[in-house]
């Protein structure tokens, strides 16, 4: 932070600490705004953020919170072990191209369950016609809100990116793609990858 900056962040902090004497929170928040709000309560969540520890068995512990384990079934699991092999993000409408790698994973995940039944899980989550993916993503998010707040679990969860591309000059598309936002540097695995 160089010197202007500095007496920015000074004349910043007394004229908010002025206005919340004066018990005008209202002046305060029309000046800052909803959004800047709001991205300034994701940043402060950021700070916070717990490593997510996966162990050699796929248990997925909080290491910030006392280790608290993150509970959920092999499929769920596996749902989210894909995604986060794949930060740049996944369209829902192209999961049938990630069947291997989810059948892969499903499998890991769930050692004790027959071959056709991991098949046939993995094959109403590829298919764009079943709810399958929403429902497991649902629970997963769930999983992770029950540990905290909704800013935080916002970097755990599968959540919507939304990409736009130009082709042409009037033709816009947009890709939709699923991801976690979690900084990968905080995601420990045992012994895989």
């Amino acid at each position: 932070m160089n010197d202007e900056e500095a007496r920015l962040v000074e004349e910043i902090r007394t004229r908010v600490q002025m206005l919340q004497r004066m018990g005008r929170n209202d002046l305060l928040l029309r000046a800052i705004g909803v959004p800047a709000l709001e991205e300034l309560r994701i940043e402060a969540a950021r700070g916070n953020l717990s490593p997510l520890h996966i162990t050699s068995d796929y248990r997925f512990f909080l290491t910030l919170y006392n280790n608290i384990e993150v509970e959920l079934p092999p499929l769920h699991k596996a749902v989210y072990l894909l995604f986060l092999h794949h930060p740049e993000g996944i369209e829902f409408k192209k999961l049938v191209d990630y069947r291997g790698e989810l059948l892969h994973w499903y499998k890991e995940t769930s050692r004790w369950m027959s071959l056709a039944k991991i098949e046939e899980g993995v094959d109403r989550i590829v298919d764009p016609l079943d709810n399958a993916i929403n429902e497991k993503c649902s629970r997963i998010k769930k999983a992770f809100s029950d540990l905290m707040d909704e800013y935080r679990a916002s970097y755990y969860i599968i959540s919507s990116h939304t990409k736009r591309h130009l082709a042409g000059s009037a033709k816009v598309w947009y890709e939709r793609l699923k991801v976690i936002t979690l900084p990968r540097e905080l995601v420990i695995f045992d012994n895989f990858s």
